[in-house]
């Protein structure tokens, strides 16, 4: 059998073993609490609604609909490419990890490197996403409840609060994440039957089909309406970002290489259904559509629900659309971390031996939950200058994760029947459904770096491609100056193994 062998007939931790690391992260996650984490980072209550605006902007009803179809579909294909691969590789290192075993072994730590890098900036970015959206609404809900009045500073004062709980509970409060993780489920699923259900029968009247389906808005001050049609398919494509998060958790979770690729697939297919059912539920229940795009709380779908079910009610479900939001954060910055406690295991980010420490008393990377957490907070405060700063930590959220998302898959398509798979897998359907996965992935990824606003000024310029060429840059200077001297070098891996074992068992 060799390195690359399936993990049939072996224990978790053999497995692992076998792919050359020791279990020091606590295996106490079944199968659904793995798929649980994904779904909620995935969170429809969140990224679909955080967006919205965007969408009302950037195409309107009819992308908004169609375009979650579409991206939906096209994200099952690019979920389903990396299950398989998880399958084979059941490893918190993730999709860096896959790019080393499956690249040629001449330039097989090249490409895990910048796997890697981008990996780090799509999870930070998300996590930054996620709570910033949260904030948003959250203010929205002080703004009607208390004449709080929202502010870029209060709204990032807010961000920077709801980071520093998601940290404190990642650090103190571990039993609790993983049972908060749970709850937020079927918080998602319930949440969205009522609220679904509330705006179809409470209001006097609803929008026709032919709104929801075929309304097209263009606020955007560009011309070619293909191009903001595209451009609105930001709002489904950042929603569905996160699902790696099942491929992070594999080192806590009971029959890893099952449990980890069913996590990511079950976790892309329902959302894709009830995130669906939600934005039907809002846009058929918009009263005013300019009134939802004006609304004093900076947020239209929270303005929705005050017009379609009034003020009691809608304050009402506004809290459960926050509370979904909060555990989708808290979930990010866990997975987040985990990310992070893989890569600077393996020496690849400044001061690593700070990251990947463990603490003894939760055996969780705690060093790695405040980087999390720090690094969102700094990738948000451009919103103090740049009005379009959010949907440019979307569009780096994106980016940077979908790279990452297709590289592995890239070289199992390279790799061909050479590929040893695990025991979930494709069959027959694989390569199809992997050039499927990577020529969906370089679209959005040039998409979603092109200006989304006219005309293009210092206030309203995109600037996820300076955040992207900045991490390349610094990645790719790094590389040269030195990782590749000694990124995933086995000799090297030996020595730092030795100071690894005191490292990771200590506080940080």
């Amino acid at each position: 059998m060799t390195d690359d062998a399936k993990a049939s007939g072996l224990s978790d931790e053999e497995r692992l073993a076998q792919l050359g690391y020791t279990q020091v992260l606590a295996r106490r996650m079944s199968a659904f609490s793995n798929y649980a984490v994904s779904f909620t980072i995935i969170s429809v209550l969140s990224g679909c609604l955080t967006l919205y605006l965007f969408g009302m902007n950037t195409g309107g009803p009819a992308v908004i609909t169609w375009g979650w179809v579409a991206v939906g579909l096209m994200t099952l294909f690019v979920g389903m490419s990396m299950a398989e691969i998880c399958s084979a590789y059941p490893t918190s290192a993730g999709l860096y990890f896959w790019a080393h075993r499956l690249a040629p072994p001449r330039s097989a730590a090249a490409w895990a490197w910048f796997t890697g890098w981008f990996n780090v900036l799509g999870q930070v970015a998300v996590t930054a996403g996620i709570d910033f959206g949260a904030a948003s609404f959250l203010g929205a809900y002080l703004n009607l409840q208390f004449d709080f009045e929202v502010t870029p500073e209060r709204t990032i004062l807010l961000f920077a609060a709801i980071l520093l709980l998601h940290g404190l509970l990642n650090t103190f409060g571990v039993r609790i994440v993983a049972l908060l993780n749970s709850v937020s489920v079927w918080w998602h699923v319930l949440g969205v039957a009522v609220i679904v259900g509330a705006l179809t029968f409470a209001p006097d009247k609803h929008q026709s089909a032919s709104f929801v389906f075929g309304e097209f808005v263009n606020n955007t001050g560009w011309g070619s309406g293909v191009y903001v049609v595209l451009l609105g398919l930001l709002m489904a494509q950042y929603t569905f970002t996160g699902y790696d998060a099942s491929a992070h958790m594999t080192e806590e979770t009971h029959d890893a290489s099952t449990a980890g690729p069913k996590g990511i697939v079950r976790s892309i297919w329902t959302s894709w259904i009830a995130g669906f059912v939600l934005l039907l539920g809002f846009t058929f229940a918009i009263q005013s559509y300019e009134g939802a795009l004006t609304s004093p709380t900076g947020a239209p779908p929270a303005q929705i629900l005050l017009d379609a079910l009034g003020a009691t009610a809608g304050k009402l479900l506004l809290l459960v659309v926050i509370g979904a939001q909060l555990f989708c954060g808290m979930a990010s910055v866990t997975a987040n971390s985990r990310m992070i406690y893989a890569f600077s295991r393996d020496g690849a980010l400044p001061f690593s031996r700070v990251w990947h420490t463990v603490s003894p008393r939760t055996r969780t990377p705690v060093a790695a939950v405040w980087l999390a957490a720090g690094g969102a907070l700094l990738l948000g405060l451009p919103y103090l200058i740049n009005v379009t700063a959010y949907a440019a930590v979307t569009s780096i959220a994106v980016i940077g994760l979908y790279i990452a998302y297709v590289i592995p898959t890239l070289l199992r398509l390279r790799k061909g029947e050479a590929f040893e798979r695990g025991p979930w897998h494709l069959g027959r359907w694989s390569r199809a459904v992997g050039v499927v996965s990577v020529t969906w992935v370089a679209v959005i990824t040039v998409l979603f770096m092109l200006p989304q606003v006219s005309p293009v000024t210092w206030e309203t310029f995109n600037y996820a491609p300076v955040a992207v060429l900045v991490v390349l840059g610094f990645a790719a200077v790094w590389w040269v100056a030195s990782a590749r001297h000694w990124f995933l070098n086995p000799a090297h891996k030996k020595t730092a193994a030795r100071e690894a074992v005191t490292a990771e068992t200590a506080d940080p």
